[in-house]
């Protein structure tokens, strides 16, 4: 699958930008002193393959990929993370953060039952864009990826989304996410802001907050076909 082609111009674009060109050089040197970096290169830009620009419905905003692994149905020991956020790939145990996020649903959406697997594509070929503000990290060493030159990248993402997107739910779990998100035109999108769903912090406010039906509900008030949250 290539990224849809609104995304694949901006992208590009971005990656002839001297701060990604310096993005690129320190990860590559990274790799090169035998640093495990995650997800695989070919998973790093796939919130981008399912959903164009004018298409998103709903941008679900993380912070930096899962930096852990585990163990697939063929016994292999890959990478948790793939490129979506809050995602991981099938079969691989479900991390915290994520079992909250099935705890919410569970209460928040009727008939929503919790998967035996984390992986969030069903939500991605529906227009629900998984977005980490930083988009590789080091193997086993969270936000070691942080400052590099992802957080120009992603700004530049959510600025195209603000002024291009005719209309769409941005859910903002967590300071930074909210952070990310203050430019956002609160008149032509919705803006949902709550809690992390972390175990740290999701007694705070994340359980309750009915994110996902509040999405549904405000797509239907604008003739947009709502999400389905329900998971195979």
């Amino acid at each position: 699958m290539n990224k849809t082609p609104l995304w694949q111009t901006i992208i590009q674009k971005e990656q002839q930008q001297e701060y990604f060109i310096q993005l690129k050089a320190e990860i590559e040197q990274r790799k090169s002193q035998g640093i495990t970096v995650f997800p695989l290169d070919e998973d790093v830009f796939k919130a981008f393959e399912y959903t164009d620009l004018a298409d998103v419905k709903v941008v679900i905003l993380g912070q930096d990929p899962y930096h852990g692994t585990g163990f697939n149905r063929n016994g292999e020991c890959v990478p948790q993370a793939h490129g979506l956020s809050f995602s991981v790939q099938d079969n691989i145990k479900i991390p915290p953060s994520l079992v909250n996020i099935f705890k919410e649903l569970s209460t928040d959406v009727e008939g929503f039952v919790t998967p035996d697997n984390g992986g969030l594509s069903a939500w991605a070929k529906q227009g629900v864009l998984l977005l980490n503000t930083v988009l590789t990290v080091e193997q086993a060493k969270a936000h070691s990826h942080a400052k590099l030159g992802w957080e120009q990248f992603t700004d530049v993402i959510i600025e195209n989304i603000n002024r291009h997107n005719h209309g769409c739910v941005f859910i903002l779990w967590g300071a930074h996410a909210q952070k990310k998100g203050r430019n956002i035109d609160h008149q032509k999108h919705c803006v949902l802001a709550g809690p992390h769903p972390s175990p740290l912090s999701a007694y705070r406010g994340f359980f309750g907050c009915q994110h996902f039906s509040k999405a549904n509900l405000w797509l239907e008030q604008h003739d947009k076909f709502p999400v389905d949250w329900k998971l195979p």
